[in-house]
C-alpha cells in the first residue's frame, strides 16, 4: 500500500526555543546574576535527560494540565540549577517555566517549510502527534503552521502521552489510515521510533544534534532528507 501521510512530532522536530534552549536558559540565569555558558547548560541538561523516561514510566502525564506541566518542568529546572550550582528558592524555576511556555520564544527550524512544501506537492497528508501542552495550538498559529496539519493530536488535549501507542492510533483513526499508510518523524527513539514501529507505522528519527549515532532506526540529521525517504517508500 503506498505511503499516504507523514506525521510529525513537534518539539526539536519542527520547532525549537529561539535562539536555542541553552542560550535562552543561559540568558535567564544571567539576568538573575548567575553567569553560565550555553555549553554548561547543555552539560546540565544531560544530567536530567532521563526525567522524561521517568515520567513515562510513572504515567505522570505531565502535559495534561497547567499544574502537572508546571510541576514537571520545574522539577527539571530545579535539577539543572543544582547541576549548575545556582541556588534557587523557586523564583528562577518560575521564570524559566514562564520563559519556555511563551510561544514568542520559539521558532521553526530552517528545514521545516521547504520540506513540508515538497511533501504537500507530492500529495502527502501532514499531521502532528506530539507530547505538548494545550498552548501548542497557539504556537503553531503564531508560526503560521497550524493549518498545514489537518489533524493535530496533542497530548495536553487528548490526555494520552507518547510512548503510549494509543496516541498514534488516535491520529490514524482521525486520518482514516492504516498504519502502513503512514510515516512518523520524531527526535527520540523511546518516544517516537519504538511506539510508532509497534503500531505498524514507518518511523524516521530526526537526530539534529547527533545524540543517537547508533540508533537502530532510519536516521536523518536534516529534515530535507525526508522527501527522498518518502519517495523510496512509495516506489
Amino acid at each position: 500500500m503506498p505511503l499516504r501521510a507523514v506525521l510529525f512530532d513537534v518539539g526539536e522536530t519542527l520547532v525549537h526555543p529561539a535562539p536555542s534552549f541553552p542560550e535562552l536558559f543561559s540568558t535567564v540565569v544571567a539576568a538573575d546574576g548567575h553567569g553560565r555558558s550555553p555549553d554548561a547548560v547543555i552539560d546540565a541538561s544531560r544530567a536530567v535527560f532521563h526525567r522524561f523516561s521517568e515520567a513515562a514510566r510513572d504515567v505522570e502525564l505531565w502535559t495534561t494540565s497547567p499544574e502537572r506541566s508546571a510541576r514537571f518542568w520545574k522539577s527539571v529546572y530545579d535539577r539543572m540549577l543544582g547541576q549548575l550550582e545556582i541556588p534557587d528558592d523557586g523564583h528562577l524555576a518560575d521564570v524559566l517555566y514562564a520563559t519556555f511556555t511563551d510561544p514568542a520564544n520559539y521558532g521553526l527550524f530552517d528545514d521545516v517549510e521547504p520540506t513540508l512544501d515538497e511533501l504537500e506537492a507530492a500529495g502527502l497528508v501532514l499531521a502532528i502527534v506530539s507530547n505538548f501542552e494545550v498552548w501548542l495550538e497557539d504556537l503553531l498559529e503564531r508560526l503560521g503552521m497550524r493549518d498545514r496539519f489537518g489533524v493535530r493530536v496533542i497530548s495536553g488535549i487528548e490526555g494520552i502521552e507518547k510512548p503510549d501507542p494509543r496516541i498514534f492510533q488516535l491520529a490514524l483513526e482521525r486520518l482514516s489510515l492504516d498504519p502502513a499508510d503512514a510515516m512518523y518523524v520524531g527526535d527520540n527513539p523511546e518516544f517516537d521510533v519504538t511506539p510508532a514501529l509497534a503500531v505498524g507505522m514507518t518511523p524516521v528519527l530526526i537526530d539534529r544534534r547527533g545524540r543517537y549515532p547508533d540508533a537502530d532506526a532510519t536516521r536523518i540529521t536534516d529534515l530535507r532528507e525526508l522527501p527522498s525517504l518518502v519517495r523510496a517508500a512509495v516506489a
